[in-house]
C-alpha cells in the first residue's frame, strides 16, 4: 500500500507487529512503520468490526489505536518505534481510563 521514499540509512530498530519482525528506521512512529510493513489493518471498530488504519498521522482520529507492550490504547501516530516493542492490534473501542 505504501512505500518508504528512501530505506533508512544504516540506523534501524526491529519491532513485532503481531509476532512479525519488521526492521524499520529510528525515527518513525508506529503507525508510519505498520504502513509500509503493509499488515492490513492495526484495529478493528467495536461495532461493525470493520477494519482500520491510521488516517490522520496527528492524533486526532484515533483509527490507529493499537497495544504497545501490552499497554492498550496507544495512538501508533503518535509513539516514536523503539527497539524490540511489541505492537499488537487493538479490537474494539478503548476502554475510559485504560
Amino acid at each position: 500500500m505504501f512505500r518508504r521514499l528512501h530505506e533508512p540509512d544504516g540506523q534501524s530498530v526491529t519491532i513485532d507487529f503481531e509476532g512479525e519482525i519488521l526492521k524499520v528506521g529510528v525515527q518513525e512512529s508506529v503507525a508510519a512503520a505498520l504502513l509500509t510493513a503493509n499488515p492490513g489493518y492495526s484495529r478493528k471498530t467495536p461495532v461493525s468490526a470493520a477494519p482500520r488504519l491510521p488516517f490522520c498521522m496527528m492524533g486526532v482520529c484515533f483509527d490507529c489505536l493499537v497495544e504497545i507492550d501490552g499497554v492498550p490504547n496507544r495512538q501508533a501516530c503518535m509513539e516514536i518505534v523503539e527497539e524490540g516493542m511489541k505492537v499488537r492490534r487493538q479490537n474494539g473501542t478503548r476502554k475510559l481510563g485504560s
